[in-house]
C-alpha cells in the first residue's frame, strides 16, 4: 500500500513510530472531513436549486389559484346580480368574505396562542435532563476519587 500523505510506498507499520502514525492519522482523518464537507456542499448545492425552483413554481401557482379565486367570487357578482341589483350582489358577496376572513383570522389567532412559546419545551427539558445526568455521574465519580 502506498503512503498516501507523502505519495511513497509506505513503510510497514511496525516501522513508523507512534507520532508517524498518528500524523498520519491525524492529516487522514482531516482529509476524510474536507471531502466529506464538499460532498455535502455540493448534495447541499443540488437540493437548494431544486428547493428554490419548487418554491417559485409554488409561488407562480398560488399567484393563478387567487387570480381564480377573484374570477370566482366574480362568478358569484355576476349569478346573484341575475336576481339583485349589481351593487346588492357585489355587497352580498363581499359582506360573506369578510366573514370568512374573520372566521380564518380567529381560528389562525386560536392555532398561534396554542404554539405560543416558540421554544422546543421537550428537546430543551431533555437537553437540562441529560446536562443535570452528566453533571451527578461527574460529581459521584469525584466523590469516589477523593475517598
Amino acid at each position: 500500500m502506498a503512503d498516501v500523505v507523502n505519495r511513497a510506498p509506505a513503510r510497514p507499520v511496525a516501522e513508523q513510530s507512534t507520532g508517524e502514525l498518528v500524523q498520519r492519522a491525524a492529516e487522514q482523518i482531516s482529509r476524510l472531513v474536507r471531502d466529506e464537507m464538499a460532498l455535502a456542499r455540493a448534495e447541499l448545492v443540488e437540493k437548494g436549486r431544486h428547493a428554490g425552483l419548487g418554491v417559485g413554481l409554488f409561488g407562480g401557482g398560488g399567484i393563478l389559484a387567487f387570480f381564480g379565486a377573484g374570477t370566482l367570487v366574480a362568478a358569484f357578482v355576476l349569478l346573484l346580480a341575475l336576481v339583485l341589483p349589481a351593487w346588492a350582489a357585489a355587497l352580498v358577496v363581499a359582506v360573506a368574505l369578510f366573514v370568512l376572513a374573520a372566521i380564518f383570522a380567529l381560528i389562525g389567532r386560536r392555532q398561534l396562542q396554542r404554539a405560543a412559546p416558540l421554544v422546543p419545551q421537550a428537546a430543551a427539558d431533555s437537553v437540562r435532563a441529560d446536562i443535570a445526568a452528566v453533571s451527578s455521574a461527574l460529581r459521584d465519580q469525584n466523590r469516589a476519587r477523593s475517598t
